[in-house]
């Protein structure tokens, strides 16, 4: 497995971890439809399914991991959310959250960033 695979599979069990830690329900993690993929489907309050993309680097050298999501991969993030809502028959609001991770061996970092960007 490429190194960057590992960082990241690093990251969403971090991120996994802080949820549980919070009160969140992991309903899903890797969630796929159509080659594109959701990193982790949560819930907290009852009625609001939280969609979260987990971004994980060493370093904020290149800018802070929240920046590396791109209008593309919303568009893709708002494609999975919207068949994850359709098969499951849900009628429950969404939030789409990220998840900024920081590890390096001297460093972990993580920053949640709830309502990080709309479907609209």
């Amino acid at each position: 497995m490429a190194k960057h695979n590992e960082l990241g599979e690093i990251g969403e069990e971090i991120a996994v971890q802080y949820l549980i830690q919070q009160g969140y329900a992991i309903l899903e993690r890797n969630y796929r439809y159509d080659r594109a993929e959701v990193d982790i489907i949560a819930q907290k309050d009852e009625g609001v399914i939280v969609v979260v993309e987990v971004k994980t680097r060493h370093n904020d050298f290149f800018g802070d991991p929240e920046s590396f999501v791109t209008p593309g991969k919303i568009k893709q993030i708002v494609k999975v959310a919207d068949a994850y809502i359709t098969s499951n028959d849900l009628d429950d609001e969404v939030r789409f959250d990220i998840i900024a991770v920081i590890k390096n061996k001297k460093v972990e970092r993580l920053k949640h960033i709830e309502d990080a960007f709309y479907f609209f």
